[in-house]
């Protein structure tokens, strides 16, 4: 396996490779929306709801059981739907049965979710989890799949504006049918079952052929998962960028509220407010970094130095938060992250999308792979966390200097981290 080329980047695209137009990039667009909006919604909000509606005296342990489990499972489903998806020979393409089948899946597991007792949130919630990651690094393989290298930039930007937004759609429909709790579940699932159907009815996705496919043993299914860093640095570094930059990002979002409370001293009852503004605050810069990230990063035809300046912006972001010395402060601080991750999610999709080992036969697999670098650190953060937090801390209060702090450091490694990179502008 070599190590590819980005030919958008080092020379001009070949001719039999067109652009993609308005209409295509707009309705993939929205059906990635569909689905984070599905997806994000009950973890911000409407998960917490119905777990505390179902079991009011034992609802942290109860969110944390479905949240924990939830998260294990899209971390082993991810990397077996891209290779699964991968490898399949269906007359309806590699791609659209893995679509259609994890939204049908994922939407049963959020209406168990909304109608079941306890047993069955946690149940619901890991069903939601296996069917929806089913569908992510599927849709998300359609970026090398169908659209050539010199746009990728500006349509993946595009793709991850759709999460930040996602959030805020689905705070705001689950508020506007509250307090059914069916509604609240389902209304974001139809949304996005109409939004993603109707790309996939439009998807060009050929039948694999079946010649291509080298067949699997169980050794060779578990080494399916494998892509060496010898034969694919590029990937490798890559992968460990945005790992360290999600550390950054997973500390940020697991201990906002506590640093809030215990840094900032804001009472229990100013946190949903004040949440909500720093919720709306990010997703404005967000959207900001991310499209006009991804259209300049096109323009320019670079990567590595979007990727490198937007982990610093957003390493520079979490330095502010740990020293703030009030709520403007740190809102200023929340808008510089958003700002850097939106630039860096945008062009660092692109970059991946150009460094895959194997961009015609496993781009969904290494979309899968990739995925780990976001799903691990949602775990690993909050359990190193607080290591940095005892760090000559008194009272009841935690050293969140030294948590952000630790933080803006492993975003800049992050962007060190592209620097190794061979062959890529």
């Amino acid at each position: 396996m070599t190590e590819p080329t980005p030919h958008a980047l080092t020379g001009e695209p070949p001719r039999d490779e067109p652009d993609v137009g308005f209409g295509f990039i707009a309705l993939y667009t929205l059906a990635v929306f569909g689905i984070f909006l599905a997806l994000l919604t009950p973890p911000v909000l409407t998960l917490a709801m119905r777990v505390a509606e179902v079991a009011p005296t034992g609802k942290e342990a109860l969110l944390s059981w479905a949240l924990g489990l939830g998260a294990l499972v899209s971390l082993i489903v991810n990397p077996i739907a891209g290779l699964l998806s991968d490898r399949t020979t269906s007359r309806w393409g590699k791609r659209r049965p893995w679509i259609v089948s994890g939204l049908a899946v994922g939407s049963l597991g959020l209406y168990l979710v909304a109608v079941g007792d306890a047993t069955m949130i946690v149940l619901g919630w890991c069903v939601t989890q296996f069917g929806f990651n089913f569908v992510i690094p599927t849709l998300l393989a359609v970026l090398p799949d169908r659209v050539p290298a010199r746009q990728h930039g500006r349509v993946s930007g595009l793709l991850n504006a759709g999460f930040p937004i996602g959030v805020v759609a689905g705070v705001f429909i689950a508020q506007a049918v509250a307090p059914s709790m069916v509604a609240m579940f389902m209304l974001p699932a139809v949304i996005a079952a109409v939004l993603v159907l109707v790309f996939v009815i439009v998807l060009k996705d050929p039948p694999l052929d079946p010649a291509r496919v080298v067949p699997l043993n169980w050794r060779g299914f578990a080494l399916g998962f494998w892509i060496s860093p010898r034969t694919a640095p590029n990937f490798a570094w890559a992968w460990l960028s945005r790992f360290l930059l999600f550390m950054g990002l997973a500390t940020l979002l697991s201990y906002q509220v506590y640093y809030l409370t215990d840094e900032v001293g804001l009472p229990p009852a100013a946190i949903p407010e004040a949440m909500l503004t720093s919720t709306l605050v990010s997703t404005l810069t967000t959207v900001l970094g991310s499209v006009l990230g991804g259209w300049l990063s096109d323009r320019l035809r670079q990567r590595r130095i979007f990727v490198l300046v937007a982990a610093l912006i957003y390493s520079a972001g979490l330095a502010l938060i740990g020293t703030a010395d009030g709520l403007d402060t740190f809102f200023v601080g929340i808008a510089i992250c958003g700002l850097g991750q939106g630039i860096y999610l945008a062009v660092d999709l692109a970059l991946v999308a150009e460094v895959l080992p194997d961009k015609t036969d496993g781009a969904a697999k290494g979309i899968g792979i990739i995925s780990l670098a976001n799903n691990i650190p949602q775990s690993l953060a909050p359990a190193i966390a607080p290591l940095f937090l005892a760090l000559g801390a008194h009272g009841q209060g935690g050293n969140y200097t030294a948590l952000f702090s630790a933080a803006a450091v492993l975003a800049l490694l992050g962007a060190l981290a592209v620097l190794p990179m061979k062959g890529v502008r």
